[in-house]
């Protein structure tokens, strides 16, 4: 294997893990709480992840289904009285109608779903099948997905969110606690007025206010039901759990600003509604956490999750061309065949509308032909003189034509005598 070059082993086991490839990772910058560059970090391998919008939707779909509570209506509903059929004879449906007498209620249809007062058709039961069990590594993949998507400024923008001022994607603030040497110098965020300075800092203000400012009363029932008012969603804020309890506590009074453990990421915040592209900020010290919990890009499993490893794309690079192109591929394919390449059964053509097809089964159907043409243009050259002729007042009929107006003059009587004859009410006779 000593000869095999870099890009044959990238198409056949993944991409080549070097000490190269990791020393050339790329980086992502550390803002403090004032928007300044404190330091930088590599970009974790979940980034990389393939995006995958219709496993994303799935997965949210199911998910959302396991916080459902049951409902039914009542085993007793439309069925609360006394009916049975008057049965066939009576000019009436067979329906079960109310028995008695003395109200108007009495002899109305019952039971039915069809019926004022009647059940509904197929009852709803509590026993209905309301959760679903999704698959670990489908889960695990969409998650690595939608954050993957969250690094994707075009992705992220599209999904409604203002990142116009926002420096870099994705976005990794330096919360220090001030006990390590790292983010010393970071201000801790321990209040929302802290926080709301944070965030103009680094250019996520926009996104906060008009998620605060989208809030609006629900329309329709829903306002009775606990759901009064409808709210955009702004940033999700992405901490380090009980090191940083201080941020949650900041950002959690904010509308629209969502909060949650690294080591408890919800798809249903990283994609809601099943849209990549959830605007994320991260603090340092959950984003330095993310290789072990979803393993890095070279392929190495992640050493928080049992038997996880990120996924590869299929087609690492996609423009197909260059790959075609390159010596590696060249080498081992056959020459491209030059000269004739027609299909050996190709589709059947018409002899009568194909002239080749037809020379081709009756090579005398040339000579033909061209007689065929040379009478066409004889007859078409001898009407046109005919016609400047009689235009001219010089034509001379032939004897054939004198004969024919003759024969035609001798016959006009006895038609006309014929005519005579059959308009004439009565018998007609032969």
């Amino acid at each position: 294997v000593s000869g095999q070059t870099t890009a044959t082993k990238w198409l056949e086991g993944g991409p080549p893990r070097t000490m190269a490839a990791e020393e050339d990772k790329p980086s992502v910058t550390i803002f403090g709480v004032d928007g300044a560059a404190v330091s930088s970090a590599p970009m974790p391998g979940v980034f990389t992840a393939p995006i995958r919008p219709d496993l994303v939707q799935f997965v949210h779909t199911n998910m959302a289904k396991n916080a459902r509570q049951a409902y039914a209506v009542s085993m007793k509903a439309g069925h609360q009285t006394s009916a049975e059929s008057w049965g066939t004879g009576r000019a009436v449906s067979r329906i079960p109608r109310v028995q008695g007498g003395g109200t108007q209620r009495s002899g109305q249809g019952a039971f039915g779903n069809m019926c004022r007062g009647g059940r509904m058709f197929a009852p709803t039961k509590t026993w209905r099948k309301w959760h679903r069990k999704i698959n670990l590594q489908q889960r695990r993949y969409a998650v690595a997905s939608a954050l993957a998507a969250s690094a994707v400024p075009p992705l992220v923008s599209a999904r409604g969110h203002k990142i116009d001022k926002v420096p870099e994607l994705p976005l990794v603030v330096a919360n220090g606690t001030g006990d390590d040497d790292e983010a010393a110098a970071a201000e801790v965020v321990k209040k929302t007025k802290e926080a709301l300075a944070m965030f103009a800092s680094v250019g996520a203000s926009p996104d906060v206010e008009h998620a605060g400012a989208s809030k609006k009363l629900r329309a329709g029932k829903g306002k009775m039901r606990n759901r009064r008012y409808t709210l955009r969603r702004g940033p999700l804020v992405v901490y380090d759990g009980d090191a940083e309890d201080k941020i949650a506590h900041a950002c959690r009074n904010l509308p629209g600003v969502d909060l949650c453990r690294v080591d408890r990421l919800n798809l249903l915040l990283l994609a809601p509604g099943g849209h990549v592209g959830r605007f994320v900020v991260w603090t340092a010290k959950a984003f330095a956490k993310l290789d072990a919990l979803y393993g890095e890009a070279s392929g190495l499993p992640a050493a928080l999750k049992k038997d996880f490893t990120l996924p590869q794309a299929i087609v690492t690079n996609a423009d197909l061309a260059s790959v075609i192109n390159s010596d590696e591929i060249q080498s081992v394919v056959r020459p491209a065949k030059r000269g004739d390449t027609e299909r050996p059964h190709g589709p059947k053509k018409n002899p009568l509308k194909n002239l080749d097809a037809m020379l081709e089964l009756n090579p005398y159907h040339a000579v033909h032909r061209a007689s065929e043409m040379r009478a066409i243009e004889a007859r078409k050259q001898a009407k046109a003189a005919k016609i400047a002729a009689r235009r001219d007042g010089t034509y001379v009929k032939s004897d054939d034509e004198k004969a024919k107006e003759a024969d035609k003059k001798a016959r006009k009587p006895a038609s006309k005598a014929f005519y005579d004859v059959a308009v004439v009410e009565g018998d007609v006779s032969f």
